[in-house]
């Protein structure tokens, strides 16, 4: 059985603080967590969940993987940067060219984020978070669709993109050349393994065969296992939970 995507995890220098600005730029609702870390989830139960883990770590840009954001008008992309804006966002350039109709920012902690324009085909019938998006090579979008069981939905010209069979958003990647680590990711996936004995070992196993690689991030003595895809991108495996 394929492991289920359970969350993007975003380190926070303040997870509350970071939390209520996504939960305000997103209108998803709070979840309580036996280990008290900030959560969020789509108020429509689709897609995944928000984790803001706290960390002492140093916020250095570019990151690996940001979000993009869809709108339905122009008023509603403008709505929605504002919206971001008066709660402490900032522009972003990246180099970013007019034409391409997105208007990229940066949370209050510095993550990139974008906000698409409503001609962005691409991400049509995605909801708001239409997608997490990056640098990563075809290798890892196949790794990935391999990991999650999620079909390729865009693989040409080394750029590759899989969205789950129920829809919601997709993760996406650019292609070479793949922009240097610096540390440890700010934002990781967090997956659950199907529940029963010894199942969170089973897929660590399927997935070290399929290309990624055990790391240690200073984990210690945890539940979950701490996994690289092919690009050296670390993701957890989790225990199903109760």
């Amino acid at each position: 059985m394929p492991l289920r995507l359970l969350a993007l995890t975003i380190d926070a220098d303040d997870p509350v603080g970071l939390s209520e600005f996504w939960r305000a730029v997103l209108d998803w609702g709070r979840v309580d967590r036996p280990d008290g870390v900030p959560t969020l989830q789509p108020q429509d139960d689709t897609g995944f969940l928000l984790r803001f883990p706290p960390t002492d770590a140093p916020n250095e840009r570019p990151h690996q993987v940001h979000l993009d954001l869809t709108s339905t008008s122009l008023e509603d992309q403008q709505g929605r940067v504002a919206l971001a804006l008066s709660l402490g966002a900032t522009h972003l350039d990246v180099g970013q060219r007019p034409e391409e109709g997105h208007v990229v920012l940066a949370d209050p902690e510095g993550n990139e984020f974008c906000v698409l324009g409503p001609d962005n085909r691409f991400l049509a019938g995605c909801p708001l978070l239409g997608a997490l998006a990056g640098d990563g090579t075809a290798a890892v979008g196949r790794f990935w669709s391999a990991a999650l069981g999620w079909p390729l939905v865009w693989d040409q010209d080394e750029e590759t993109a899989i969205q789950s069979p129920h829809g919601g958003p997709k993760i996406t990647w650019g292609g070479p050349p793949v922009l240097p680590k610096h540390g440890k990711n700010r934002l990781h996936l967090d997956l659950e393994a199907a529940r029963g004995d010894g199942m969170v070992e089973v897929e660590v196993d399927r997935l070290v065969a399929l290309g990624a690689t055990r790391v240690d991030i200073g984990q210690g003595e945890v539940a979950h296992v701490v996994l690289a895809d092919p690009d050296g991108n670390e993701f957890c495996v989790h225990p199903a939970s109760d």
